[in-house]
């Protein structure tokens, strides 16, 4: 089984849960090698000059490979439009939903500069049918060229599929929740879409501020009106290449955290609410949306509950048979001292993992994370406390082996008494304390018995470390357990990355270091690494194979 990130065609700013449209596929991705009804020959030599330009194997993508890339493609299409190709015609009768809308959207941004349909002339904003058709006329050739762009994808992307089934692979998909504000399905169904208020996350233990996410969230009683057919679409379209798909933020089915367009950025999301505000309407939301996504595609859906969730989600999941995600790192047991979760006791309908794109990999998780508390949730349980916050920090945390915003207690904290003695308070008072020093106090240690590992916890992450733990978390109750390739590499002892930043995403930022992470290795060479074997080996004893 293969999961990938999504594939939606992103535009120019290379987010991919944030995507232009939740149907068209990213033309970047395409293999010029395997273009359908055209030869080559002409463009070698462009070809070249784009590989030189852009040559493989460094740290992180250089993003301007998309614009230069649809160059070459804009002189290849020019050359296969000359021929009439009976497959072009049958996809576009295929994607007629979604594709007339999402090509004019293209071209407008582009004759746009890039700029947001919110600030285009009103006749395109509110989609002015005699404008519209105008463009058409004055634009066809560039909106068959995006035409074009995404009948390629379609033909590759299910050959891809065919390829990947003739192997026995199941090619798992990954659908956002939501979509761009300045995207073709916002522009086209402006309805559907609440666009005063921003999605996020309210905040929880490891984002103390929350999230913003800056995507509109939807009006379910809109969509509704039209019989959920955008939703239907949009599974219809998906299954042409996925076996199974992962629900991006499958409580958002459930109830959504809604920030108000007018809230400072900076507040991240602090300042949101439930949407809809009635906790009583959650649980039959979630269950009527999860119902007909179940009847309106043949693929397996898998749920990403991961957050902060409630219980009622974790019902309907066990209701309808949906697999849920169990991350071995959260799964412990208040009951019996925070320990770790014992793999016969993870949910049998689950996906089992060690790590996803929002997290750190295993390593970095082991080396920076594990024992230690972030330091905002720490810093604003101190401001609730009236505490002063560096001195408490100066007693509570060896600060010299703390990075990255996270708090490493000293050793001497070795109990709820103690730490209650050093902060000044009773238990009563220090609850939020005492919280933070369950979840993190000795984690490390709780894990290194969890393996049944031999002698004390090292810091630093070894091969055999990431092999105990794979070879523990494939061994779980759940039915499936898909683990993160940078994970698997880390068996190998030649895989040096900095293990902090070496990830796919910082959640509830945006910079530069997200979704550009590139491997070190490339796909020729890891087919022939030594650890190929090992990687076997555990998945048999596991019997997962």
């Amino acid at each position: 089984m293969v999961q990938l990130l999504p594939l939606n065609d992103v535009g120019f700013h290379f987010r991919p849960y944030d995507a232009d449209s939740a149907f068209a596929l990213d033309p970047m991705y395409l293999s010029l090698k395997d273009l359908k009804g055209i030869t080559l020959d002409a463009f070698q030599g462009e070809i070249e000059i784009l590989r030189r330009q852009f040559p493989g194997g460094g740290d992180r993508v250089n993003y301007e490979v998309k614009g230069e890339k649809l160059r070459v493609l804009w002189n290849i299409f020019l050359l296969a439009i000359q021929r009439k190709n009976e497959r072009f015609e049958a996809f576009r009768a295929t994607a007629k939903y979604w594709l007339g809308d999402y090509v004019l959207f293209r071209v407008l941004k582009q004759v746009h500069h890039q700029k947001s349909w919110m600030i285009w002339p009103e006749c395109y904003q509110d989609r002015d049918r005699e404008a519209l058709e105008e463009f058409r006329k004055r634009h066809r050739r560039a909106i068959l060229f995006h035409e074009w762009q995404q009948w390629q994808l379609y033909e590759q992307m299910k050959a891809v599929r065919q390829y990947a089934r003739e192997n026995g692979v199941f090619l798992m998909g990954d659908l956002p929740l939501l979509v761009s504000a300045d995207s073709a399905d916002v522009w086209a169904h402006r309805r559907y879409f609440d666009l005063s208020r921003f999605s996020g996350a309210p905040p929880d233990a490891y984002y103390v501020q929350g999230q913003r996410w800056g995507m509109p969230i939807y009006k379910w009683s809109e969509i509704e009106k039209d019989r959920y057919e955008y939703l239907k679409q949009k599974l219809k379209y998906a299954e042409e290449f996925y076996d199974l798909y992962r629900i991006d933020h499958a409580v958002g089915l459930f109830r959504i955290w809604a920030i108000p367009q007018t809230e400072p950025a900076d507040n991240y999301g602090l300042n949101g609410s439930f949407e809809p505000p009635n906790e009583s309407d959650w649980e039959r939301n979630g269950e009527r949306l999860l119902e007909l996504i179940l009847a309106s595609s043949t693929m397996l859906p898998c749920a990403e509950d991961l957050g902060t969730i409630p219980v009622c989600t974790f019902d309907v999941l066990k209701r309808l048979c949906l697999a849920g995600m169990d991350v071995q790192r959260w799964q412990k047991d208040p009951q019996k001292n925070y320990s770790f979760l014992l793999p016969q006791d993870f949910r049998k309908n689950s996906i089992a993992l060690l790590s996803n794109h929002d997290m750190s990999s295993f390593r970095g998780w082991w080396e920076f994370e594990a024992s230690t508390v972030d330091e905002l949730a720490f810093e604003r349980a101190c401001k609730k406390a009236n505490l002063s916050i560096s001195a408490t920090k100066r007693k509570l945390f060896d600060l010299g082996r703390s990075r990255y915003d996270r708090l490493r207690w000293k050793s001497n904290v070795k109990d709820v008494k103690t730490l209650c003695e050093q902060l000044g308070l009773d238990e009563s008072e220090a609850a939020e304390f005492i919280s933070l020093y369950h979840h993190s106090f000795d984690e490390q240690g709780k894990y290194w018995r969890f393996l049944s590992m031999k002698g004390e916890p090292v810091q630093k992450c070894s091969p055999k470390l990431v092999e105990y733990a794979l070879r523990k978390v494939n061994t779980s109750a759940s039915i499936f357990s898909i683990q993160f390739l940078h994970d698997w590499l880390s068996l190998n002892p030649a895989f040096k990355v900095d293990s902090w930043k070496f990830r796919i995403n910082f959640p509830a930022t945006v910079c530069d270091e997200n979704w550009s992470v590139t491997m070190p290795l490339s796909l020729e060479l890891m087919i022939g690494l030594k650890i190929n074997a090992k990687i076997k080996k555990i998945n048999e004893d596991a019997g997962r194979t």
